[in-house]
C-alpha cells in the first residue's frame, strides 16, 4: 500500500524551540524514526511544510530597513525550473 505522510511545520520546528538547523535536523530524525516501521511495510511518500523556514525568512527580511518586506506568498514560493 502507498502511504502519504505530510509533516507539518511543528514536525520540523517545535513551539518555543530555538530556530536552528540542528533542532530542525533532530526533529526530522525523530519523525523518520517514527515512520521507519511504516516504511518497512508500505511504500512511503513524505511531504512537508515550510512554515518555520518561511517565518525565519520573514523575520530576517523585516530586520532590514533598506529592503522592503517580502510577502509570505513570495517567501514560500518554490522556484521553478
Amino acid at each position: 500500500m502507498r502511504v502519504l505522510v505530510a509533516l507539518g511545520g511543528n514536525a520540523l520546528q517545535k513551539r518555543g524551540e530555538p530556530m536552528t538547523v540542528a533542532n530542525q535536523r533532530a526533529n526530522v530524525a525523530a519523525a523518520c524514526a517514527a515512520l521507519a516501521p511504516v516504511a518497512l511495510e508500505h511504500e512511503l511518500v513524505i511531504s512537508h511544510a515550510n512554515g518555520p523556514q518561511v517565518g525565519l525568512l520573514a523575520l530576517q527580511a523585516s530586520a532590514f530597513d533598506e529592503v522592503s518586506p517580502y510577502p509570505f506568498d513570495v517567501l514560500g514560493r518554490r522556484p521553478r525550473g
